[in-house]
This record gives C-alpha cells, structure tokens and sequence, in this order.
C-alpha cells in the first residue's frame, strides 16, 4: 500500500516556518531542543508516530508540528507530516500544496493509492495534506482504515507526525491518541486558561494517551518575545487554580 519514499527531494513550494526559513534563529534552536527532550521522554519504546494537538484554537500546534517534521527530518529520518484536522486544515497552506485529496480522501475509500496525496516537500520531509472536508470526521479518524495508515506508514518511514485537532471542541484527538506511541500538548501563553488545559490533559489520559510533554509557546520573559518552552510531562498546569 505504501511505497518507501526516495531520499532527498526537494520542491519549490513555499514553505512558512521559521525552521526553513531561519535555520540559525533562536526559534530554531528552541525547537531543536524540544525535538531533544521528546526523544529523552520516550525512551522506553521507540518513537514512529507523534500527535501534536492543544486544548483549544490558536495555540499553534500546527506550527509546532511542522517545525518539529523539519528538524526530525534534517537529522536524517524520513519523515510524514499528516494533517489530521480535518475540521480546520492549515498544513496544506503552511508548504503552498494543493488538497484536493488528502487523508480524508483515502479514509473515506475515494482513493486507490494513498502515495497520491503525500507530496515531498523538502529533503526527507514528506507531506500529507488533510483532503476535502469530510462530513464525518470524527468516524474517520478514529477507523480502523486509520490505525492501518498508521501502522503501514511506520513501516516505510522512521516518523510519522499527527497534526491533530484540538482536544476541548470535538473528540477527534482522543479517538486517536491511543492510535500513537506519544502525544505532546501545545499550550500558547495567555490563549488557553489553566482549567482548559488540565481538562485537555484529563481527556487525553482517559484515552490512554502517552502524554510526552507540553510545549509552550509564545512565552515572554525581558529578553525574548514568543519563544517556544518544552516541559517534560504535564504538571506545570496541574498545581495551581484548583
């Protein structure tokens, strides 16, 4: 079903992240570490499939999750970025790619060969865009054509990285965080209340997610504006407002 990808290929589509485009940035450098820190807290299995999700909208997990596929992949492994948010699709615009098929496409049987919605992007990265908005998207990602995707991808490929949609609004994250070996939680700065973020967390535990950490993001302190912070585990929301 899924055929291994050849290394180094490269396109001109536009590509909006500070990883391509700022390689020597702070920001880039906070992502690298943050790359780190997730391999260090999942030690125990080997890492083949990542869900980036948040607890709401406009926490920017799928900035995180792109950025995160760029930097796994210029260490040498071969990478697929998926756009499961079939709801609020943004990855196909972050690397200028059409979607007029996608996961939903392949989910939903309107498709004969899934490599015809997973575009090479830059070096190993690989791409696939979400499709057409479905009218069941919930049913389609927690399938079991899905868990095949998965399980047939990591086959092929040393990563596969779920931009998935946030866990608050619809249950679609929590059909398929025990589809994954680990979860992190984008949380934003200001945007996401700290009750949201430990229902988020709640939600995912009752799923049996492996929750790998929380990335902050948009963290200011006197020096910098809208850096990215990593905390290993999720209890940096869990002591306060009680």
């Amino acid at each position: 079903m899924f055929k291994r990808k050849e290394q180094n290929i490269t396109t001109t589509a536009p590509i909006n992240l500070t990883t391509i485009n700022e390689p020597m940035s702070v920001i880039t450098e906070q992502i690298k570490t943050i790359r780190t820190n997730i391999n260090f807290a999942a030690t125990d299995h080997k890492l083949r499939t990542l869900m980036v999700t948040s607890s709401m909208l406009g926490e920017g997990k799928s900035t995180v999750s792109g950025n995160l596929a760029v930097e796994y992949a210029k260490e040498g492994m071969q990478v697929l970025l998926v756009d499961a948010d079939l709801r609020r699709p943004t990855i196909h615009k972050t690397f200028g790619l059409k979607n007029h098929k996608g996961l939903s496409s392949w989910l939903a049987n309107q498709m004969d060969d899934v490599n015809d919605a997973i575009h090479p992007v830059i070096g190993n990265l690989f791409v696939m865009t979400s499709g057409p908005k479905p009218p069941n998207p919930a049913e389609l990602l927690g399938s079991n054509k899905m868990t095949e995707f998965l399980t047939s991808a990591t086959r092929k490929l040393d990563l596969v990285i779920v931009d998935a949609p946030p866990i608050l609004p619809v249950t679609d994250s929590q059909l398929l965080a025990n589809k994954v070996d680990g979860t992190v939680l984008v949380v934003r700065q200001g945007i996401a209340p700290k009750a949201a973020v430990r229902d988020a967390v709640n939600s995912l535990k009752k799923s049996q997610a492996n929750i790998l950490g929380t990335v902050l993001n948009d963290v200011r302190d006197g020096s910098h504006h809208g850096y990215y912070g990593y905390n290993n585990g999720y209890g940096y929301y869990s002591n306060e407002d009680k």
